[in-house]
């Protein structure tokens, strides 16, 4: 079992910035691929970016490109999400999850993981 704990989440102005952590307990973590997505009022859940074991290969969600950062730091079981915002519309409840690295899945749908944390909320104002 993975045991991950988001936080970081809050309120911010569109076009400030925010650094949500995820951290992680439980078993090996740089064992694990690891990704962050986005749950939005009536809407899916949706993916925004994901990262290898390593860090070395990272993927993002068109809409968060060149704006949002994904990382890790494997000493410290933490992954992290740098967000430069830009809209009301990122406004969400952000999950990061982990999904083990031997899976080998692409790793932008949910259910590609096997652990989730709780969520951070993250509300965008205008």
């Amino acid at each position: 079992q993975v045991q991950l704990v988001e936080s970081g989440g809050g309120l911010v102005q569109a076009g400030g910035s925010l650094r949500l952590s995820c951290a992680a307990s439980g078993r090996t973590f740089s064992n694990y691929a690891m990704g962050w997505f986005r749950q939005s009022p009536g809407k899916e859940r949706e993916f925004v970016a994901r990262i290898s074991w390593n860090g070395g290969t990272t993927y993002y969600a068109d809409s968060v490109k060149g704006r949002f950062t994904i990382s890790r730091d494997n000493a410290k079981n933490t992954v992290y999400l740098q967000m430069n915002t830009r809209k009301p519309e990122e406004t969400g409840v952000y999950y990061c999850a982990g999904v083990p690295s031997f899976a080998q899945v692409m790793g932008v749908r949910p259910y590609d993981y096997n652990y989730w944390g709780q969520g951070t909320k993250v509300t965008v104002s205008s």
